[in-house]
Formats: structure tokens, sequence, C-alpha cells
């Protein structure tokens, strides 16, 4: 069970705060050069030279890491070894177009609930963020949706940034991460009549440190072309989608020489672009576990619910809905991933036009089930 503090979301106050002791490490750092000779002994020499080569190897590490978030640097499918590789994938990750009948026979007699990422899953990624925009068709789709089930989007962006774009009010938003909830607005959705809106900010206290970093690594950052700081409220990104390759490594140390001095925050990386959150135990699977137990279906077996999400950020998601043992996760992805979701999707297009379009079509007795457990 999570633990829960719900208020209406007009209220001011009542804003819990979750803290974690781990701390974000810092790099080690280069000793000086001092032009000149000077005198140092074989110990000291070796013991530099350790600290040296393990920060390389610690840059190399992320810049690695950088480059397998693209989608330019992935293997491509043209080879018969790649090809190999995508088919053994798709056999434990098959289509979830394909496996339609099958997803919903298992949906039988219980209430789905979706849960959407937005960035490449409802919107495809774009250089821009900031015109990460979702089409009207996609717009209809979910709107559809939405009359048929409890619908929320959960995403890294801030919940004012996102609702700019998807413009619905009948859904459920999950800000930040999961670190910044709200509900439907009152009259335009049936799953939570005579219900206040939904309020979860379990990073409230966070807020002066996350403007604090924001405007450092605006500033730390300015002097790399492409490179984009994006404030989300309870967390920040660094998106290096449009950085040249050749200053990643540079951006990379920028960004950590920031970070290191908040231990109370951790750096992480997803799609193109570093994310630095409160380090705290909340992440997009403790959002969807908070909406399903709002929603009434805490240690439910009538509830089927099913993410769909492309990024790293979305695989706490898929772990949760795989030890809940209920519904699964899609993961939208043209190339073979580790990942713990159960099915796959291509890319955007294929998630609104082909899955989202079908299950909205759907016609089940799920309605009964949901009006028994708002009741």
């Amino acid at each position: 069970m999570v633990s829960q503090n719900v208020v209406v979301s007009d209220a001011n106050t009542g804003i819990i705060t979750v803290s974690n002791s781990s701390v974000f490490a810092p790099s080690a750092q280069k000793p000086p050069t001092v032009p000149g000779h000077i005198s140092i002994s074989k110990k000291k020499l070796l013991k530099n030279l350790e600290l040296s080569g393990a920060q390389s190897q610690r840059l190399n590490s992320w810049v690695d890491s950088m480059r397998a978030s693209s989608p330019t640097h992935l293997k491509s499918l043209s080879s018969l070894s790649s090809e190999d590789e995508l088919n053994s994938w798709l056999k434990r990750h098959p289509s979830a177009l394909d496996m339609f009948e099958r997803i919903i026979e298992a949906s039988r007699g219980k209430q789905i609930v979706m849960f959407l990422d937005y960035d490449g899953t409802l919107s495809p990624i774009v250089a821009d963020p900031d015109r990460a925009f979702i089409t009207s068709k996609m717009r209809r789709t979910v709107k559809k949706l939405a009359k048929s089930f409890p619908t929320s989007i959960v995403t890294g962006r801030c919940i004012d940034k996102v609702y700019s774009f998807v413009k619905l009010a009948e859904l459920y938003y999950a800000g930040s991460h999961g670190m910044d909830i709200k509900g439907p607005t009152k009259g335009f959705s049936r799953y939570n009549k005579d219900k206040p809106s939904v309020l979860y900010q379990p990073a409230g206290d966070f807020l002066p440190m996350i403007d604090e970093v924001f405007k450092q690594l605006v500033e730390k950052t300015k002097s790399t072309p492409g490179a984009k700081v994006e404030n989300n409220k309870f967390c920040l990104s660094v998106h290096f989608r449009c950085v040249d390759e050749k200053k990643w490594s540079d951006l990379a140390l920028k960004v950590r020489s920031v970070v290191k001095n908040y231990p109370t925050l951790k750096l992480s990386q997803g799609r193109k672009v570093f994310e630095i959150r409160p380090m705290i135990k909340w992440d997009k699977g403790k959002a969807l576990e908070f909406l399903l137990e709002s929603l009434g279906f805490e240690n439910s077996n009538d509830v089927f619910p099913i993410y769909i999400g492309d990024d790293r950020t979305d695989e706490d998601a898929f772990k949760l809905l795989q030890e809940r043992g209920q519904g699964f996760g899609i993961l939208v992805s043209k190339f073979p991933k580790d990942t713990n979701a159960s099915y796959s999707l291509q890319d955007p297009p294929e998630a609104s036009d082909g899955f989202l379009a079908t299950v909205g079509g759907v016609e089940t007795n799920s309605t009964m089930i949901m009006k028994g457990a708002m009741e």
C-alpha cells in the first residue's frame, strides 16, 4: 500500500515530504597540473593515475550511455544478426496489436485502467521539446478512451506543460515523474463524480532547491550549443538531442559538476536527456499504484491496468505491474531493449491509430465494476 496524502486541488497546505538519506557521490577530482618539474613519490603518482583513470572510466560510461539512448546509434536492422536479434526480442515482447484478442480476453470482467507516457508515446520525440505537440487524431483517440476507462498521463514533464499540449480535462495527470498528481476537473469525468480532484506532491519541500539548481544549470550549459534545460516543477531535464556528439562528454561533466553539490538530488538519464530528481522513494510505478488506490482498487482483483511508455523511467511502472500480477506494460520502440514490458508497439502512430483506437472501441462490462468501486 502506498502512503498517501490526498487533499482538494485548490489546497495550499497538506503536502507531505519524503526524505531519503542516500547521497549522490561526487566524482573524484583530477590533480592540478603544475608547469615545470616537480618531485612526486611513486605511490602518490600511482594513486593520482588511479583517480584519473576512474574518472575517465565513469565519463566514458556516461558517454556510452548517451550514445545508447540515441536512435541514430542503435544497430541497423538491415544486417542478418540484427534481424535475428529483433525476431528473438519480438518473441519475448510480441506486438500488442498481434496479441490484442488475447489481451482483451485476459481483461474480461475487470476494469481496464489506462496509463500513458507522453513523449515518445503520445507524441513523437522531436528536436525542440517545447514543440512536442499531440496530433488532433491522437487527442480524439485519448478523449474517446477516457470515456470508456479511467485514463492517466504519466510523464516527466510538469502538468501545466503537458496539459497545454493535450487540453483534455477528463484525464488524470501525473507530472514530474509522478511527483505531482491531479485528477480530472470536476464534472468532466464520471470516475471522480462527487469527489475532489486528487493532489499528491511528495517532493513539495524540494521546490526552492529545484529552482536554484535550474538557474545554475542554465548558466552552466549556456556555452553548449543545442543544450536545453527544462524546469518540470519537481524535477529538471537537460536535453542534449540537439547537441553535437563531440560536446556530450563536456556537457555531462557540466551537469554533474552542479548536481554533485546537492546530495539529496539524483542524476539519471533517459532518451537524449539528463533527469535531475529529488532522491525520494517515488517514481512512475509508485504514481501508478497511488492512482489505482485513489480509484478504489487497492488489493483488488477486479482491475486490469495497462501502461504504455517508451523510456527508462517507465520501467518502474512495467516492473510494478509484473509484481502485482495484474495487467501489463507495453514498450513503444522499434528496436530491441531490455524491458519489463510484456508487449511492444513500434511508434506513437501505431499506439494511437492501432492499439488505443481499438481498445477505445471495445465493449466490456467494466462500467458496472467501476461504478461499484467508486461507491
